[in-house]
């Protein structure tokens, strides 16, 4: 087997991806110093880069994003999905810019270096993006090192000997202890604000498998009172709350690894006639339990403008997704029938029991990027439990 060999480290360069098949790409690095490995997908939406970065859905990758402009707003402690990063690193195409926006409380280079993220820049995101669509997302090291020096072998090595998002668990490494919900919605000049939950408002246990916390606002938003249980709750924990209904979180990770302990549960709450809601990762355990497999996709989808038709209804959500995997609709059993689907490519995009009160959706909701197409599926589902 003949011996790889690496190209000389450019003249300004501080940055460098390095993808399992030895392909390496340089660039201006930004943020933490140091590498980190995982698989690389893209992102299309051209803004909300502080929730897409701290979205848990998303550990284990670094994320390319195809709209050049990626950092011009700054960042602020209100625009996050979870209280840090959970993403690996990101690539853009131009450098970081000073931030213009009133809102800004800290620039995007200086929040990824304070949050142990590592950014890369100078890249030419078309090409990146094209060769993920044609080879599938890659395993793949982004490094930072202000002097330049990399061991491109051993970044090399690195990439090859990671297993890959196919597998693994990564529920555990991102799910919160038990906790109350007690924020509420955003308002500009306001922040977030809960009104009180009135005595009779319907409890809904939240599985957090990796939540956004905008999910849990939107259902407070929605008439109800959350309590969050962590990924490995059991059935005996969530029925000691005296639910209404369960809320099935979405997640990083393959959803048949976290399903080995998650999906008995479901089971267990489907047969108790138990009201549920999933949504992502929850959607693709929601389906396992009813008996259907789920599938790596070539690509994923991400971003925040994904048509998606609502088969039923015959209309179509602008919806804001960002999974890696699907349910395989031709595993639908019988009592599970599929609601919604693609119209990029056609895959399952929701399913609905028909014996049971139980449905969820591929998509996020929450994200408001229709802005309002899909809230009506948390009003249904709390509606539903009055």
């Amino acid at each position: 087997m003949a011996t790889a060999t690496y190209p000389a480290v450019p003249k300004g360069a501080t940055g460098v991806l390095v993808l399992a098949d030895g392909t390496v790409v340089f660039g201006r690095g930004f943020g933490a110093v140091g590498d980190a490995v995982g698989e690389v997908c893209f992102n299309t939406s051209i803004t909300g880069y502080q929730e897409i970065m701290t979205d848990p859905s998303y550990a284990g990758q670094i994320i390319t994003f195809t709209f050049p402009h990626i950092g011009n707003v700054g960042t602020n402690p209100e625009d996050v999905e979870r209280e840090a990063p959970h993403a690996l690193g990101c690539i853009v195409r131009q450098d970081v810019t000073e931030p213009s926006n009133f809102r800004n409380a800290q620039p995007f280079d200086e929040w990824m270096k304070a949050n142990g993220r590592i950014g890369l820049s100078g890249v030419d995101t078309r090409a990146l993006t094209r060769r993920i669509r044609m080879a599938g997302a890659p395993n793949a090291v982004i490094a930072h090192d202000p002097a330049g020096k990399f061991d491109l072998k051993a970044l090399h090595e690195k990439a090859q000997a990671w297993p890959g998002l196919e597998g693994m668990d990564l529920a555990k490494d991102v799910t919160a202890a038990q906790r109350l919900w007690n924020d509420g919605t955003w308002a500009l000049g306001v922040g977030y604000h809960l009104e009180a939950a009135k005595p009779d408002a319907p409890h809904v246990v939240a599985l957090d498998f990796g939540a956004k916390d905008n999910i849990f606002r939107s259902l407070v938003q929605a008439g109800a009172r959350v309590t969050v249980l962590p990924a490995n709750a059991s059935y005996e924990d969530i029925m000691a709350l005296e639910p209404a209904g369960v809320f099935l979180s979405n997640g990083p990770g393959d959803p048949a690894a976290t399903g080995e302990y998650a999906v008995p549960v479901i089971r267990k709450l489907l047969d108790a006639d138990m009201p549920i809601f999933g949504i992502c990762l929850g959607h693709q355990m929601l389906a396992l339990a009813g008996g259907a497999k789920t599938i790596k996709m070539h690509q994923g989808h991400r971003g925040a403008n994904h048509p998606v038709k609502h088969l039923e209804k015959n209309v179509v959500e602008i919806t804001s997704m960002n999974h890696g995997f699907a349910v395989d609709a031709a595993t639908l059993p019988n009592n599970v029938k599929e609601t919604h689907v693609s119209l990029f490519d056609g895959s399952n995009c929701g399913i609905a029991f028909t014996d049971r009160n139980a449905f969820g959706v591929q998509y996020h909701p929450e994200a408001s990027p229709g802005p309002q197409d899909s809230f009506y599926l948390f009003e249904k589902f709390v509606g539903g439990l009055r």
